[in-house]
């Protein structure tokens, strides 16, 4: 592979891969990063392992140390991690459970284990995923509670794109639990931190506009959704670019503009992100938002937004639920005083 094929293989910047290359036999990878590499290694053919071998012995280079205490086949950890990620994007929430159980319950922490710790970590993560998708946010037993062990994990292995990426996760917990100036504030922060991607920096520039925009500010909030799904397009993030269309649609409706909110969810509609449940609530909810701001469409409004509810109800998407509850009462309240 190339520096940036392999940079892209791993998951890492390409100028760490350079890096490596420059420095040759002298190069000592992080903990975090030799965890990624050992995966990498496990993973790969039989013939590419036994050049590997050959290619170290060369070298004169004594094989890793295994390091105290259990044994666990990481390979299998590695590949249940990746089915519980395939399971959140069905919102398969029982399987997801059981599949991260099966290693939380299991694994002993110990930090001489860096390869265990960083898989650890991982499953630390995707659990939160899971308990925030089930809107579990905050409390003793919360996402908010399991991704600040997964984030003192990360701190504890010097994964410094882990640890940022976990802060902004607990960010979008703070703006679901409607701590949006807090969350505007942190997120406005996370746009130009280095230790994030260009793709979650982006994002963090999408969510500072979803809070304003929650909060009232939605002009405001258009000046930080607009730029995102410039960076969106460039990125060929296609998903994304969607996504920051249905929030740009909230943000116009919010500042009484439904022509240009028709115009910008009808954009999220044809282009939508993709057919999980969870992905059809937010859209078809803002949908049904911004039609019930027009008493002409607000009977489709009302129906789009029901069909939201049974979803919601069927795979346990609790905070989608109370999201549509709030928009029903809302509307029901306005309707009332007019």
């Amino acid at each position: 592979m190339s520096v940036r094929a392999f940079a892209g293989y791993l998951g890492v910047a390409p100028r760490t891969v350079a890096k490596w290359e420059s420095g040759g036999t002298s190069t000592v990878p992080r903990p975090d990063t030799q965890a990624i590499l050992d995966t990498a290694l496990s993973r790969a053919e039989p013939d590419a392992r036994r050049r590997f071998d050959l290619l170290l012995r060369q070298t004169g280079r004594p094989a890793p140390e295994t390091p105290a205490g259990p044994r666990y086949d990481y390979e299998a950890w590695a590949d249940d991690l990746d089915r519980t990620l395939a399971c959140l994007g069905r919102q398969e929430f029982p399987q997801a459970q059981l599949l991260l159980d099966r290693w939380l319950g299991r694994f002993q922490p110990n930090s001489n284990d860096t390869r265990g710790m960083y898989l650890y970590g991982r499953s630390l993560r995707l659990f939160g995923e899971l308990q925030q998708d089930q809107g579990v946010i905050s409390g003793p037993l919360s996402a908010q509670q399991t991704y600040r062990k997964a984030l003192s994990v990360f701190t504890e292995l010097g994964t410094e794109r882990r640890v940022a990426q976990l802060e902004l996760q607990l960010v979008v917990l703070d703006e679901m639990a409607g701590r949006l100036e807090s969350a505007a504030r942190r997120y406005e922060s996370l746009t130009a931190d280095e230790r994030l991607s260009e793709h979650d920096r982006a994002r963090a520039r999408l969510w500072v506009g979803t809070a304003l925009s929650k909060r009232g500010l939605n002009e405001s909030a258009t000046r930080h959704i607009v730029p995102a799904i410039q960076r969106f397009e460039s990125m060929e993030e296609a998903a994304d670019w969607s996504v920051a269309h249905q929030k740009l649609a909230l943000a116009h409706r919010g500042a009484g503009d439904l022509s240009a909110a028709a115009r910008a969810i009808d954009v999220a509609l044809t282009h939508r992100a993709g057919d999980t449940p969870m992905q059809k609530v937010r859209l078809a909810t803002a949908h049904a938002h911004i039609l019930l701001s027009d008493r002409v469409t607000a009977e489709n409004g009302m129906t789009l937004l029901d069909g939201c509810a049974r979803i919601s109800s069927q795979y346990g998407l609790m905070h989608q639920l109370r999201s549509i509850d709030s928009i029903r009462r809302t509307y029901e309240r306005q309707t009332y005083d007019e």
